[in-house]
């Protein structure tokens, strides 16, 4: 009977075999299926093996033939991912610091699945990620699942929040207090995860790092309704640069020239820039005078400059004393 069950197994063998050892450049003869189903305790022959082929063929399986020496062989043309699609999966999962280690080779494991054994080592270039800042939270892959079931069947989350203290060790934040909120976005941006929510606490839209959230659970409370300012307080949680408040106000910056490039990815290609000189050109965009805004623009030196309006940029005068200050001591 162990004979007939294995018989069975024939045309899912070959299909897996097509998709395990088989590409462009290394296709399978008929003799060759033939070896290796026999060396598995399936029995097959050349004409069996041929209506196989046939039968996997119509049942949607791409199956090129090409020529090895005298002989037909036979190889899986089409795979739901191209090699280069896996490129960008396996780079993009290696890199990601909100997946641990483990859980990034796990899954660059399973992306190897999808593509020939041969092709499959290629993919192992990105497997080598200890060298990058990647997150410590193995719980954070379930942590983003029970997120999205709050946000799809409308109800509360709970979970407590830790940082970092100077010994580098996990502290609660609160002394463990238990955070409710109402989830609304998961964004991803800059490496991690970000919660958008209406926290009770607080009674206001928040953003947490989904990583740095700990015994996240679902609760039977429906989520809170969203008034219309909280509404637009929300949208503007998409964006980091908005995250820790400040006024939001219309600034005219002026930049080199040689960093055309960088306000394009922060602004967008719709961004108008005018010619300010030779060498540079301003812009006209609304931001909010909070801490991150600073930092990204103060990265550029010299090179950028707010004109308008006057208070912003005593703003910014009064943020780089402070920090001449520092190291003038």
């Amino acid at each position: 009977m162990a004979g007939v069950s294995r018989q069975k197994q024939k045309l899912l063998r070959m299909e897996a075999l097509f998709r395990q050892k088989t590409d462009e450049e290394h296709p399978l003869t008929g003799n060759q299926l033939i070896d290796i189903l026999a060396a598995e305790g399936i029995k097959a022959e050349r004409k069996t093996i041929y209506d196989d082929i046939a039968t996997l063929c119509d049942s949607g399986l791409n199956i090129e033939t090409t020529k090895r020496g005298h002989s037909n062989a036979y190889y899986l043309g089409e795979r739901l991912f191209q090699d280069e699609e896996l490129f960008v999966l396996a780079d993009a999962v290696a890199s990601s610091k909100f997946l641990t280690i483990k859980k990034s080779n796990e899954l660059i494991r399973k992306l190897q699945t999808l593509t020939s054994e041969f092709k499959a080592g290629e993919l192992r270039r990105s497997i080598y990620v200890d060298s990058r800042t990647k997150t410590f939270n193995e719980s954070i892959y379930y942590n983003i699942n029970t997120i999205q079931s709050g946000i799809f069947c409308d109800r509360q989350i709970s979970f407590r929040y830790f940082e970092f203290n100077l010994e580098k060790k996990k502290q609660l934040r609160h002394g463990g207090e238990v955070y409710t909120v109402s989830p609304f976005q998961l964004i991803w941006e800059n490496d991690n995860y970000y919660l958008a929510c209406f926290c009770h606490k607080h009674g206001k839209i928040c953003r947490y790092r989904v990583d740095r959230m700990t015994m996240v659970e679902l609760t039977d409370l429906k989520r809170k309704e969203l008034a219309e300012p909280e509404e637009k307080e929300l949208r503007s949680q998409k964006s980091l640069y908005s995250m820790y408040g400040g006024k939001e106000e219309l600034l005219r910056i002026r930049f080199d020239n040689s960093l055309i490039n960088v306000v394009i990815d922060r602004f967008g290609e719709k961004i108008i820039c005018h010619p300010d000189g030779e060498n540079s050109f301003y812009i006209n965009t609304e931001v909010q005078l909070a801490p991150t805004f600073w930092g990204w623009l103060f990265q550029f030196g010299s090179k950028a400059k707010i004109l308008s309006p006057n208070y912003a940029a005593d703003i910014a005068k009064e943020k780089l004393s402070e920090i001449l200050r520092v190291y003038s001591e």
